[in-house]
C-alpha cells in the first residue's frame, strides 16, 4: 500500500487544472489512449486498491501484448481518491488525472465519490466508468456515466432473500449514515417486510461514518432480541464486530454486504465469525486470474471488483477500437455498441475482440464479470451476485452464484 501512496503523490505533484474538451480529447487520440484512474489507495476502502491495482496493470498489459489500441500502446495514469469523507482530496484526484489528458476514467470505487467528482469529468467529454460504485442514485444521471457493476437492487435482492431463507425471525441493521449504505438498507428493508422478517433494530437509525466507539450501538442490538445482525458499512465494520462479540451478540449470525465481505483471518480470533455470511457484486475470480492479477507484482489477497475493473478497460479500448479513436467522445459512443447492446458475436478478450472488429463483426465482449450489455441508463443489464459463507478461519468462502436482471425504469 505504501507503493500505491507513493505512486498516487508522485501522480499529484506537478500536475495543473485541466485544459478543456477539446484540448484533452485531441490529447488523448494523437498520443494513443490514456486510461485515467481514481482509486481508494487510503481511506476507508483501501481495501479494495490492490485488486483494482493489479486488475487495471493486468488489462493495459494484455492490451499492449495484442497490439495496443489503434496501433499504439495504452498508458495508465492513477491518483488516490481516499473516500467520502474526504471531499476535497477526492476534487485534487480528479484534477490529478484530468490534467494527463485521459481517454477514459476508471472509477471512483464509491458512490459518493463518484457525486464529488463525475461532473468535472463528464464535462470535458471523457467517460467514467465505475467498477464499485452500487447506489441507485447513479442509474441513469449521465450520459457519460457507466458502471460494470449491478446497482443495489441486485445486491439488495439476494441479500434480503438470503436473510429470510435462512429463516431469521427478529433482526438488526448497523448501517451507516451514507448515500450507498441507506440506500442498500431500503431495498434490502422492501424484500424482509415482503418475507415477514421483524427488523428489530436499525430501521430508521444509522450511525456516522466517522464513528470510532460502537459500544452502545452493540449493546442496543444485544438488547432488541434480534438473532441475526445484517452489518451495512465500509471497513468501519471491523471495530464494530469487535464491539458485537463483546456486548455478546452472536457473530454467527452476522450478514455482510460487498463493502465489508472481506477476509478477516488476520483480524479475528479464530472462529468468530463461522456461518456468518455475505454478498459481493460480480462473478468469482476463478485461479487462472488471480495468478494473472498476481503476475502484476502486486500484492493481493482479496479480488473484490478486480474483473468489475478489469472490463472497465477492456471495454473503453475496445470503443476505441471500433470507433476508430482514443477520444473520450469516441469512446462514449461506442461503449454501449461493445458491450453487446447491439447485438453482435461474442469474444471474450481483447485479442479475440479486436480481431473481429477488424473484420468489421459487431462484437459482444463477454468479460470476466459475466455482465450484461450495458443498458439505457449505462448500467450492466443484467449481473452476478456471489454468496460467501465465513469458515473456522474467518476466511469468506465462496459457496453460490445468483444472477439478476437489472431494473431500467
Amino acid at each position: 500500500m505504501t507503493a500505491f501512496v507513493a505512486a498516487a503523490t508522485l501522480a499529484l505533484s506537478g500536475c495543473g487544472g485541466s485544459s478543456g474538451a477539446s484540448d484533452a480529447s485531441a490529447a488523448a487520440d494523437g498520443n494513443g489512449m490514456v486510461v485515467g484512474a481514481l482509486l481508494p489507495l487510503t481511506g476507508t476502502l483501501a481495501y479494495l486498491a490492490p485488486p483494482e491495482v493489479a486488475a487495471i496493470k493486468l488489462a493495459v498489459n494484455d492490451i499492449n501484448a495484442a497490439g495496443g489500441v489503434l496501433g499504439k500502446d495504452v498508458t495508465e495514469v492513477e491518483a488516490d481518491t481516499s473516500d467520502g469523507e474526504h471531499a476535497d482530496q477526492n476534487t485534487s484526484a480528479a484534477q490529478s488525472v484530468l490534467a494527463k489528458h485521459p481517454s477514459v476514467v476508471i472509477g471512483p470505487a464509491a458512490s459518493g465519490v463518484v457525486k464529488n467528482v463525475y461532473k468535472s469529468i463528464v464535462a470535458e467529454k471523457i467517460p467514467v466508468i465505475s467498477m464499485a460504485s452500487t447506489s441507485m442514485t447513479l442509474s441513469g444521471m449521465d450520459p457519460y456515466f457507466f458502471r460494470t457493476v449491478a446497482p443495489d437492487a441486485v445486491q439488495g435482492a439476494v441479500m434480503g432473500d438470503l436473510i429470510a431463507g435462512d429463516g431469521v425471525k427478529k433482526l438488526a441493521i448497523a448501517c451507516f449514515n451514507d448515500e450507498y449504505g441507506t440506500g442498500m438498507r431500503d431495498i434490502i428493508l422492501g424484500k424482509l417486510k415482503l418475507a415477514g422478517v421483524d427488523v428489530v433494530y436499525g430501521e430508521q437509525d444509522a450511525f456516522d461514518p466517522a464513528e470510532t466507539n460502537y459500544s452502545s450501538i452493540a449493546s442496543a442490538i444485544k438488547a432488541s432480541g434480534a438473532d441475526a445482525t445484517l452489518i451495512i458499512s465500509y471497513d468501519q465494520a471491523t471495530p464494530l464486530i469487535k464491539s458485537l462479540a463483546s456486548a455478546g451478540v452472536d457473530t454467527h449470525r452476522l450478514y455482510l454486504v460487498d463493502g465489508n465481505t472481506v477476509d478477516y483471518s488476520k483480524t479475528y480470533d479464530a472462529g468468530l465469525l463461522k456461518g456468518s455470511k455475505g454478498t459481493i457484486p460480480g462473478a468469482h475470480v476463478d485461479d487462472a486470474f488471480l495468478a494473472a492479477l498476481k503476475g502484476t507484482g502486486t500484492e493481493v489477497s482479496d479480488t473484490t471488483y478486480a474483473a468489475e475493473t478489469y472490463d472497465a478497460v477492456i471495454l473503453s479500448a475496445l470503443a476505441a477500437e471500433q470507433g476508430g479513436s482514443a477520444s473520450g467522445e469516441t469512446i462514449q459512443k461506442n461503449l454501449a455498441s461493445v458491450s453487446g447492446a447491439d447485438g453482435g458475436e461474442k469474444c471474450d478478450s481483447f485479442k479475440a475482440c479486436k480481431a473481429l472488429i477488424k473484420d468489421k463483426k459487431k462484437i459482444q465482449y463477454s468479460g470476466k464479470t459475466g455482465i450484461g450489455a450495458f443498458n439505457k441508463n449505462n448500467d450492466p443489464s443484467s449481473a452476478n451476485i456471489g454468496i460467501y459463507e465465513y469458515d473456522d478461519k474467518n476466511v469468506n468462502v465462496f459457496q453460490a452464484m445468483q444472477s439478476g436482471d437489472v431494473p431500467s425504469e
